[in-house]
């Protein structure tokens, strides 16, 4: 069996974001850049436990971007990845994305796909739907559990007030969030292997767009901390009710 991994750069959550060009891009200075946690934590980790296990052979990662996103996809290969594709293109467009993703695994064949839930930057959550219809193979969503079995996959997944668990044909599609696998910390050895692995550089055919970004807007900034005493309950409710206006 071999395994295909989505791996995404996002900025870390501890940057602090600037914006520029009237706010239509945002300035990359000084950010720093790590693998999507979804990917990397949950997505990644399963597939080398299912290497570990004896059911996979074989762990690609796959990540669509240009020459700056490659200590990101070295990092993926020292926690395990056993080959690292890079599609040199950019793509801020899921639909995008997906097309590009899905043009290389077509010409290879892999048994399983798997993506993080969403990427922590847009926060889509839809490149990987995406992918499975253009590849025309099943989908599931929000995996907290994959087992494998032979041609299909069991996979539990978190729905409104409770969990499911779905069955489905290989080859096929899964996004994973907290609860499929345990995060790890690559080692020495694979950090300095992974240093000097090739990594194999697809330019793609043009895919159009379907969506554009106009602007970006950070969020408000954190207003003060006002305290009200426990005596005063009437004071908290007018506050609540005129300030907060959450009641």
């Amino acid at each position: 069996m071999r395994i295909l991994v989505c791996i995404s750069q996002v900025p870390d959550t501890s940057t602090k974001i600037v914006l520029k060009n009237n706010n239509t891009s945002v300035n990359s200075d000084g950010v720093t850049w790590v693998i999507n946690p979804y990917d990397e934590w949950y997505a990644l980790i399963k597939a080398i436990e299912l290497k570990e296990s004896g059911i996979a052979t074989n762990v690609h990662l796959v990540t669509v971007g240009k020459a700056d996103v490659e200590p990101v996809i070295r990092k993926a290969l020292a926690l395990g990845g056993d080959e690292a594709i890079r599609i040199d293109a950019e793509s801020s467009d899921p639909y995008e994305t997906a097309r590009y993703i899905a043009e290389y695994a077509a010409g290879v064949g892999y048994n399983l796909i798997l993506c993080g839930k969403e990427s922590i930057d847009y926060n889509n959550g839809t490149t990987s739907a995406m992918l499975a219809e253009l590849l025309d193979v099943d989908y599931i969503g929000f995996a907290t559990g994959i087992l494998v079995e032979a041609d299909t996959a069991v996979v539990t997944r978190e729905i409104e007030g409770g969990e499911e668990t779905d069955v489905c044909n290989l080859p096929a599609i899964i996004s994973c969030q907290k609860g499929v696998a345990e995060a790890r910390i690559p080692n020495m050895r694979g950090i300095m292997a992974a240093r000097t692995r090739p990594l194999k550089v697809i330019t793609p055919s043009k895919v159009p767009a379907v969506t554009e970004i106009i602007s970006y807007e950070l969020p408000p900034a954190k207003a003060g901390i006002k305290l009200v005493s426990p005596d005063n309950l009437d004071e908290l409710v007018e506050l609540l009710h005129t300030e907060a206006k959450v009641i």
